[in-house]
């Protein structure tokens, strides 16, 4: 039988052509150690939320931009409400802000390695990418970043997937000679211990963007966020459109920040904790684990994606990344509660001796 389909090649957006699906290629395990995810659950008032939900409010739209999970937002990054712009997951705000700032045939830079979905969102709007090496010690080469003349430079901080915070100088003298938009990644921020809000003060076009996903146990409901001058995020906003983010996501996500921010902290110092005990047993492995600043641990293994193949056949999910610069293979193991990082560093261990890593 002649299918009738048309042909997809002939139809697509060329741009499209070459852009895989996102497919990390995890089967389902007992243990997943792979996302960053707060993996203590939903903090406690997010989830009375979800519980007591109306109905009734399925039926209708949300709030067109957020207004109120915008307002909530504001008050605990500590800036006014028309600094904020929202989205589903900082992934869309951070494509949002490509297509809002971006001409077709733009330059987009950023370090190597870094979240591996900034060269796809560029070609995603029709952009150009370039991705710049990191110095030794994991450190933004900031001159070579400047030196492309890129309309959009794009930091994540702490650095997916090595856990590597941006030196404070760094993100000032980008933002301070860019030619363009600086976009800083802050999507585990809290691990960090720092701020860089006040840097929204210095720079009109530097763009902070963020997520609930991580700390604050909320990824299932994808709730993204930036700061930013109002004139930059009322860009982003006209580019991303209305109605993202859903209206259960919106009232649990105002929920969790105006009641449960105490025991997320909480969660956080478990999470630091927890991070710096696994550092610690990773050295026992006779390892080299990168110093993190997130919730997770970056940890070179030869033969990174055989180890974790090995791992999930034990039940524990990591997540190998091959060969990337200046470090090689690599897995990258998420911290929660101590047992079951316990748990990672024995099928760890046991997936080493299997697979052998010489």
């Amino acid at each position: 039988m002649t299918s009738t389909a048309p042909d997809r090649l002939a139809v697509a957006r060329a741009a499209y052509n070459d852009v895989p699906l996102y497919d990390p290629k995890r089967t389902p395990v007992k243990l997943d150690l792979t996302d960053n995810t707060n993996l203590w659950g939903v903090p406690p008032r997010a989830e009375q939320e979800i519980r007591e939900f109306a109905a009734a409010t399925i039926t209708r739209y949300p709030t067109l931009y957020g207004t109120e999970l915008k307002a909530a937002l504001a008050a605990h990054a500590g800036v006014t409400a028309d600094m904020v712009v929202t989205g589903c997951g900082s992934d869309d705000v951070l494509d949002s802000a490509m297509r809002a700032f971006g001409n077709e045939g733009d330059l987009v830079a950023a370090p190597d390695p870094t979240f591996a979905m900034v060269p796809i969102f560029a070609k995603m709007n029709v952009l150009r990418s370039t991705l710049i090496t990191e110095l030794p010690d994991h450190e933004v080469d900031a001159e070579a970043l400047l030196a492309t003349g890129a309309k959009v430079i794009y930091v994540c901080s702490p650095n997916n997937p090595t856990g590597a915070l941006v030196a404070r100088r760094t993100l000032e003298t980008l933002i301070d000679r860019a030619p363009g938009v600086v976009l800083i990644d802050e999507a585990y921020t809290e691990f960090a211990g720092v701020s860089n809000v006040d840097l929204l003060a210095r720079a009109p076009r530097v763009l902070l963007i963020r997520t609930l996903s991580k700390a604050f146990g909320l990824a299932g409901l994808r709730i993204g966020y930036a700061l930013g001058q109002p004139q930059l995020v009322a860009e982003v906003e006209k580019s991303r459109g209305p109605y993202k983010v859903n209206a259960l996501a919106e009232r649990v996500a105002v929920a969790a920040l105006r009641h449960d921010v105490q025991w997320v902290e909480e969660h956080i110092q478990l999470a630091v904790q927890n991070r710096d005990r696994l550092t610690i047993e990773l050295l026992k492995l006779g390892l080299d684990p990168i110093p993190s600043s997130a919730n997770f641990v970056c940890v070179p293994v030869r033969n990174a994606v055989a180890v974790a193949m090995a791992m999930r056949e034990k039940g524990v999910g990591v997540r190998p990344f091959p060969n990337l610069p200046r470090i090689g293979d690599c897995l990258r193991i998420s911290v929660g509660p101590w047992p079951m990082v316990e748990q990672g560093v024995t099928a760890l261990a046991a997936a080493i001796k299997k697979v052998g890593t010489k």
